[in-house]
């Protein structure tokens, strides 16, 4: 094989694999606000693993010069090692199945218009028979490229400089690739911010007034917080993903409150935020008599339990990204003090929520914002370690009754 033939073919095979890892290459972890994988230190893992796979694959005979061993390193390196596992794997079986291809087809026909049609063909079909994704386009570039040299020697070549360049990629992948779990902290943080500030939000406006043009913003800017859950949980699928097989991980801190499960609780009360704020614009289309809100007494207590639930939701928040036990400790008692006081003014409000003959087209919505209020609190209590202790109790002494638990406040107000 000339080494001008080869340098061609390599030169073809570098600008096919510049653009898919400029596509490729992570940029962001779905929340732009969010940093990801800094840029300097994605240039650094590419650079010293591609240098890596040049060095090894330069003793061996039949490579020089041997670009496509780097080539392949870059393909290979991802983002995390679990990625870079199934890269690896798909890129290696694309490159053997283009080469089995090409050498089974040089032994019965030359190079011609349509061997190479039947060639990409082939091996397109291939590929996609293997479940390749992204890697399919390898089985037929690897096997026109053998076909137009028919050589058994650049077959032998490719398939060594692919091996070479795959395992200097897993290589760099766990001596070089860290556990991205701060963005999926911050993001998770970030989102109990948003969410408190959409409560305080709402306590304020109660507390300053009639809430009749404030209420329908507060339903927009609750049920926009669906949206910021799904990135959320995009960047925390994400972060579980780049511990996967990473040594690494077996180093982070330990926290009994694992950000999965502060997602899911910072989910379900959400839905909840969402259905008050519902039943809050729906107050505001009764007429005077009928409406809670219209009640300034009803709206500080509404104001004051949903100021504590704010700071409530703040603090969780806070729990899962803190890993220092003492901090912890502090953290989750501020957040079982603010649910007490919550559950304090959601006692009193109940007195003045309560039903009466005078006032029988609104009582059922009065019976919404306590039982509202209750499951709010309820979720973030039932995200703690003691809250879990707890609910896990009463399921076992009472099963029946634990899944069908009525709020106290509910109740006082049913009778």
């Amino acid at each position: 094989m000339s080494l001008t033939l080869r340098r061609r073919q390599q030169a073809t095979q570098i600008s096919a694999a510049a653009r898919t890892i400029t596509q490729r290459t992570p940029v962001t972890l779905t929340l732009a606000r969010h940093r990801a994988q800094p840029t300097a230190a994605t240039i650094v893992r590419l650079t010293a693993c591609a240098v890596f796979a040049y060095l090894i694959a330069l003793p061996v005979p039949e490579t020089s010069p041997p670009v496509l061993a780097p080539l392949t390193a870059l393909l290979v390196l991802q983002v995390s090692i679990y990625q870079t596992l199934f890269s690896a794997v798909r890129r290696v079986a694309a490159v053997v199945t283009g080469v089995l291809i090409a050498l089974g087809l040089s032994r019965w026909i030359g190079f011609t218009w349509w061997s190479l049609g039947l060639t990409v063909a082939l091996g397109l079909a291939a590929g996609y028979a293997l479940r390749l994704r992204d890697t399919v386009l390898e089985v037929p570039i690897s096997a026109m490229l053998i076909l137009s040299v028919g050589s058994k020697a650049a077959a032998t070549s490719r398939i060594t400089e692919t091996l070479i360049g795959t395992a200097a990629g897993l290589v760099a992948g766990f001596v070089l690739t860290a556990p991205q779990v701060e963005p999926a902290q911050e993001a998770v943080a970030e989102l109990g911010r948003t969410m408190a500030d959409l409560l305080d939000r709402m306590s304020a406006g109660l507390n300053d007034g009639p809430v009749n043009d404030s209420a329908r913003a507060w339903l927009e800017q609750a049920r926009a917080l669906g949206g910021e859950i799904r990135r959320v949980d995009e960047a925390l699928q994400h972060a579980e993903e780049s511990t996967k097989l990473n040594p690494r991980s077996m180093r982070l801190p330990y926290s009994t409150i694992t950000l999965r499960q502060s997602l899911e609780i910072l989910e379900r009360s959400a839905i909840t935020v969402r259905i008050l704020a519902r039943s809050l614009t729906d107050a505001t289309r009764l007429a005077d008599d009928d409406n809670p809100l219209d009640d300034p007494d009803v709206r500080a207590g509404v104001a004051g339990t949903l100021g504590e639930l704010s700071a409530a939701v703040r603090t969780y928040s806070s729990l899962a990204t803190e890993l220092d036990s003492h901090g912890h400790d502090v953290l989750k008692s501020e957040l079982e003090r603010h649910l007490a006081a919550a559950r304090d003014q959601q006692d009193r409000l109940s007195g003045l929520l309560a039903p009466s003959a005078a006032r029988p087209a609104g009582w059922p919505l009065r019976g919404e914002l306590i039982s509202h209020l209750d499951r709010l609190r309820s979720e973030l209590d039932a995200g703690t370690e003691g809250g879990r202790a707890r609910r896990r109790n009463r399921s076992r002494r009472s099963p029946r009754l634990s899944r069908q638990r009525v709020p106290p406040a509910l109740r006082r107000l049913m009778r």
